[in-house]
């Protein structure tokens, strides 16, 4: 069947692979540059080499998304977006649980999850740009 539809055998096989295309390349080409800073400094995939924890990742990918919180969207020592920190620490955490190399020092299992379910509103409300509650544009 696929020969009567022009379908090539290898696209069958290549349709049910992780479908890559979907990933913004901007993330790729920014968590590439932070990637190179953390190999400078520590070595590259210096991750698989030693066990890491999971709390120093999840703790340095929440201060820089306060710093995009509050306003700062570069980095000062990387001269990289904030966001890119943080998906950096994605992808080592990521890279570390799939090779067997991070450690869970998380706590034990709260009810953030339950209490987000619980906390968002049924309804959609009027949209609001949260960041303009003095009338004023914010600075970036």
């Amino acid at each position: 069947m696929p020969k009567e539809l022009g379908i090539n055998p290898k696209d069958l096989l290549g349709m049910k692979k992780p479908p890559l295309r979907l990933v913004p390349p901007a993330l790729m080409l920014y968590t590439s540059r932070v990637m190179e800073l953390g190999a400078s400094r520590y070595g590259a995939y210096n991750c698989r080499q030693k066990k890491v924890r999971y709390s120093i990742y999840i703790e340095a990918a929440m201060r820089h998304l306060l710093c995009v919180l509050d306003g700062e969207e570069i980095d000062p020592e990387s001269g990289m977006p904030h966001m890119a920190h943080v998906a950096a620490c994605a992808g080592i955490v990521l890279d570390a649980k799939a090779t067997g190399n991070l450690i869970d020092d998380l706590p034990t299992p709260g009810a953030s999850a339950a209490l987000i379910k619980a906390l968002t509103l049924k309804d959609a409300p009027k949209l609001v740009d949260r960041r303009r509650t003095s009338g004023k544009k914010p600075k970036r």
